[in-house]
């Protein structure tokens, strides 16, 4: 069974922000672009309980011989993003070098899974929840990389990345208000692709195959969604983080730099098959 494991990853340099390192496709993509070479700036939120697996990234990305710098914020929290932008920027500053990002990846799993309609109107997704779910999984991406650049801190060869899922264009139960998310995270990929591809950054949504992440499991009926992901892929198992991370490092490569608005698939061909 193909894994990917063994196979030598291309090396990289630079430093890449994460956006959601703490779990799923972030810790994976934190681990993956410190083994081929890079420095991690991961952003994330979480409670005392889960913050010793936050430590254990940051130890592994260290073991690796990177920096690791992680911020525990809400990453759609305007003045936090400022604060710890200003914060990166005052860091490389004191490094005495013209240090840059050269990786964005936004990782960010937060919304609700509220039907639309529901025959008690207290089950039914709000305003408020459709607002944040949009502010947090697509929205922020955008305000993300307007500070970066406002800052001086994004490279001219810099990969902007963006999780997105076939819920952009499929319909589940309870899906709608990240379905809209990710159908505007698509949107904000190609308006970005449109504006910076002339300063030579590009950027991509990257569409994976069902994983088995935290998020999956919040979504209702993920047990059907895996038993068909399954019989449908051509390898007949679940696509893995470290499937997805392994195809990040080398969508960063700067020999990639006409590969631009895109919804890429790193799915092994599961949604391709019958």
């Amino acid at each position: 069974m193909t894994t990917g494991k063994d196979i030598p990853l291309p090396a990289l340099s630079g430093w890449v922000v994460i956006l959601g390192a703490s779990s799923g496709f972030g810790e994976a993509a934190a681990l993956t672009f410190a083994r081929a070479g890079c420095n991690i700036i991961g952003v994330h939120l979480d409670r005392r309980a889960t913050l010793p697996n936050v430590e254990r990234i940051a130890a592994a990305v260290r073991e690796t011989g990177r920096e690791a710098w992680f911020f525990n914020i809400n990453a759609a929290d305007a003045e936090k993003r400022a604060e710890v932008l200003d914060e990166i920027r005052r860091r490389f500053a004191e490094r005495g070098q013209s240090e840059q990002v050269r990786v964005l990846l936004h990782s960010l799993a937060f919304g609700t899974l509220r039907p639309f309609i529901s025959e008690s109107t207290a089950d039914q997704v709000t305003a408020k929840q459709m607002d944040m779910t949009l502010d947090v999984m697509a929205h922020s991406l955008v305000y993300w990389v307007q500070d970066l650049l406002t800052r001086r801190l994004l490279s001219d060869e810099g990969r902007i990345f963006a999780m997105t899922s076939t819920g952009s264009t499929s319909v589940w139960r309870g899906y709608g208000a990240v379905s809209a998310a990710k159908s505007a995270l698509e949107s904000h990929v190609r308006q970005l692709c449109l504006e910076l591809g002339p300063r030579g950054i590009t950027a991509n949504a990257v569409c994976a195959g069902v994983t088995n992440t935290p998020a999956l499991k919040k979504i209702p009926d993920n047990d059907t969604m895996t038993e068909v992901a399954i019989r449908k892929n051509p390898s007949h198992r679940l696509t893995e983080p470290l499937d997805v991370a392994r195809a990040l490092v080398a969508l960063a490569q700067p020999c990639t730099y006409w590969l631009n608005g895109n919804v890429l698939y790193v799915d092994g061909g599961e949604g391709h098959s019958g």
